[in-house]
């Protein structure tokens, strides 16, 4: 099977939660990637692992543990969701994309040994789209002998198809509310199916969070014999740069020191990601190298500082441009779109802001929009290209009255051809809402740059 089949027969089965009937018909346990993996000769425990669960924050604290270990010398591999523009973002070895070539092969493999599972009976029903993708990286992982993998859960974490990992250490980031109609509607409920990935014995890192979720965490640590770091509670933290002027394609980047309560162990550290919030995000990484640290892993300090320093996670507070400048961040849910919200306040101040904003039909719109739209002089009220998208006239009913003034443009690439057209050079525009809607963008605005590149060509 080549690249271009593999992709469609994926995309036949269906996208992460493409519709509850989808969901409802899926056999949503373990059963499935349990038996692919058994078939494989269980790739999931052929290298150390991390897995990480969390609301907000898994995928950049997933991107900085990977970098630090990848500056420690260690063959990496990660795998994280959702993608922004290919497939292929899915499975990093070393910070590089799979091939598509080696994606086409991989995924053949895995379509074969299920085909021979559901001919034997012993698969109830065809593994889902991200029942697939999880199984191809184990399986890439293991033939490519990496030295570490980390990977990030999809959804939840006590029934995703990562969570038949046997992980060196856990990490469970900030939980809020998001995805309720399945996790549940209370915070305690939600924490319950993240703190699902805790093992028996293995050490789990856990940020700061609210009480109710802390209580479900803690109870489920001790059920298990979980050494735990709480890194509000180990570790103290202390900003010492101020937010970087927006003028610099650094914007709102902030260096912290951090320490050690438990003994006299300190780093400073320069994420390259913008927003204090990823200053917990990183915190995270660290908290989770130095675990592996003590357990012989060769992590030193200066790896932990490279590491924070050089990583790339795009599609979070990405800078694409200045002049006018251009950012993308997918804050999907109130708890994202407040530390936008605050993003905005402190570095944008006295310029005018342009918000591109489109959202799916199971999110919080009301209350991402109450954060978000009364800092724009304009809100674009647009949609991403998926059938999950709510449409513009729906999202503008629901959501239009927090704008100072709004417009809709169904069509995302002619809502941001409208944004440059009418921001000065000194306006920002910010691209928000949706993943799917930033990864779209971001491969227009690509496009466009291209043809402007070519036509300066002589």
């Amino acid at each position: 099977m080549n690249y271009s089949a593999a992709v469609a027969y994926l995309l036949s089965l269906g996208r992460e939660l493409a519709a509850p009937t989808q969901a409802a018909a899926a056999k949503f346990n373990l059963e499935n990637i349990n038996t692919l993996d058994q078939q494989l000769d269980h790739p999931s425990r052929a290298h150390p692992s991390a897995h990480i669960a969390g609301t907000n924050g898994k995928g950049s604290t997933a991107a900085f543990l990977e970098s630090i270990l990848r500056h420690a010398g260690l063959r990496t591999g990660l795998n994280t969701s959702p993608h922004l523009e290919r497939i292929n973002e899915r499975i990093r070895i070393n910070g590089e994309e799979i091939s598509d070539e080696a994606f086409a092969r991989v995924f053949t493999g895995i379509h074969q040994s299920v085909e021979r599972l559901l001919a034997d009976g012993k698969l109830r029903a065809h593994p889902t789209y991200f029942e697939c993708v999880t199984a191809m990286a184990f399986e890439y992982f293991a033939q490519q002998h990496v030295d570490f993998a980390i990977f990030e859960v999809g959804l939840g974490g006590r029934l995703d198809a990562t969570n038949i990992l046997l992980p060196t250490v856990t990490v469970i980031t900030r939980i809020d509310f998001d995805h309720e109609n399945f996790l549940g509607h209370s915070l305690s409920e939600i924490a319950a199916e993240k703190a699902g990935i805790l093992k028996p014995g293995v050490p789990v890192v856990v940020t700061a969070q609210h009480s109710e979720a802390r209580d479900v965490i803690l109870r489920r640590a001790k059920e298990l014999s979980c050494p735990v770091i709480e890194t509000n509670v180990d570790y103290q933290i202390r900003e010492i740069t101020p937010a970087i002027s927006s003028s610099s394609n650094l914007s709102g980047c902030v260096a912290a020191n951090i320490t050690d309560n438990a003994s006299s162990w300190s780093l400073d550290i320069a994420p390259s990601l913008p927003g204090h919030f990823q200053v917990q995000n990183a915190l995270n990484a660290v908290a989770a190298a130095r675990l592996l640290a003590a357990r012989g892993f060769p992590i030193t300090d200066g790896a932990i500082s490279s590491g924070i320093a050089h990583t790339v996670w795009p599609g979070r507070l990405e800078k694409l441009q200045s002049h006018p400048d251009v950012y993308l961040d997918g804050a999907h849910n109130p708890a994202a779109a407040r530390e936008l919200a605050t993003f905005l306040r402190e570095n944008f101040v006295g310029r005018k802001i342009w918000l591109i904003y489109g959202a799916l039909r199971d999110k919080s719109v009301d209350e991402v929009a109450g954060w978000l739209f009364p800092l724009a002089a304009e809100v674009i009220i647009t949609g991403p290209r998926t059938p999950r998208s709510i449409s513009t006239s729906q999202l503008a009913e629901i959501a239009g009255h927090h704008a100072h003034q709004y417009k809709t443009i169904p069509d995302a690439e002619r809502a941001l051809d409208y944004a440059w057209a009418e921001a000065t050079a000194d306006d920002v525009i910010f691209i928000s809402g949706s993943l799917y809607l930033v990864g779209q963008l971001r491969a227009y605005w690509k496009t466009r740059a291209q043809v402007a590149s070519n036509s300066k060509t002589p």
